[in-house]
């Protein structure tokens, strides 16, 4: 027997806390509950309507009566947040976005039916473009056809703030604009809007598993090009932790990593560095990669490893049944 490898065998026997069930629940070192879950739902236009998204099994697109629905049914399963993505009509879009300034645009509208009906539920807003342009990039395009970043701050801002006063409680700027979240933060000041969190998606890299996600909001077909000058290259960490100091300073409050899977150390990382809670966004590719194994145990530690590696909270499109799927009923502690 090679005990002899491990100088302290048998006196310390690693299997000793594994051995039952009660054991391994008394030394489990990170848990995940539904306190940790944020659920994105995808809106449109209409009554009573219902759409599947082909590439994203079991989510829908819902109209703003039956979201309302869905978010009274998160709150009581104990999810502390939802984030409302629009389907818009593509006579609405235009190169500048102009709908995303329109008050009573469909964001706007879900946003107070859904602080109405449940106000103690959080709610958030992206602030970007790519749902309400027609070559579906998040900033408005300069003359040699990249976003232009200065031109597209103006927009955001007043976009940012028509969210927020429609009751929006956590604005989470998803362009990768330099200088968005500064400038954000300075307009909900001069307008007394002090509690609006910003939730930035600092570390946003240009990924394939957005795909599907693109699809659910009609912006896939329509992009030209790619989002390789504002998005982040997927083979940089350092270039993370500058960002997500960089939006810190400007005033985010909370920051999100995204995609989430195939960017754990940088989850794990910005966890080690900051002191502001970490976001980890498992995207539209890698919740349906994982529902294609039809196995939601799978799910259940692909989100756990989130918390393992640092992350404050979850967005995920599997929120709800998570806590539905959770052992034991026990909807505060999945697992």
């Amino acid at each position: 027997m090679p005990h002899f490898l491990n100088q302290h065998y048998p006196a310390t026997r690693m299997r000793r806390n594994r051995v039952c069930d009660s054991v391994r629940r008394l030394t489990q070192e990170h848990h995940l509950s539904a306190n940790d879950l944020i659920q994105p739902f995808f809106v449109i236009e209409g009554d009573n309507t219902q759409e599947a998204i082909t590439a994203m099994p079991e989510i829908y697109r819902y109209s703003i009566d039956l979201l309302v629905a869905q978010a009274k049914q998160a709150y009581n399963l104990g999810i502390p947040a939802i984030a409302i993505f629009p389907k818009i009509d593509i006579h609405l879009k235009d190169e500048r976005g102009t709908e995303a300034l329109n008050p009573d645009n469909l964001v706007c509208r879900a946003v107070r039916a859904v602080k109405q009906a449940v106000p103690d539920l959080m709610v958030i807003c992206d602030v970007a473009l790519d749902p309400y342009t027609t070559h579906g990039h998040d900033g408005v395009l300069n003359t040699i056809g990249d976003v232009d970043n200065d031109a597209t701050l103006e927009i955001l801002v007043k976009q940012a703030l028509l969210q927020a006063k429609a009751g929006c409680d956590t604005l989470a700027p998803s362009d990768m604009m330099d200088g968005r979240i500064g400038a954000i933060r300075m307009a909900l000041e001069g307008a007394k809007l002090t509690n609006i969190r910003i939730m930035s998606y600092a570390a946003k890299y240009a990924s394939g598993f957005y795909a599907p996600f693109r699809e659910a909001v009609g912006s896939g077909a329509l992009l030209t090009g790619d989002k390789k000058t504002y998005q982040m290259n997927p083979a940089n960490h350092k270039e993370a932790l500058q960002e997500i100091a960089l939006d810190i300073q400007e005033g985010a409050d909370l920051i999100i990593v995204k995609p989430g899977m195939p960017y754990l150390d940088i989850i794990a990382r910005a966890s080690d560095t900051f002191t502001v809670p970490i976001i980890a966004y498992q995207v539209s590719g890698e919740y349906s990669m994982l529902m294609g194994a039809n196995n939601p145990d799978l799910m259940l530690e692909a989100l756990l490893c989130f918390k393992r590696a640092g992350a404050s909270g979850i967005i995920t499109y599997y929120a709800m049944s998570a806590v539905n799927n959770s052992p034991n009923n026990l909807p505060k502690i999945i697992v």
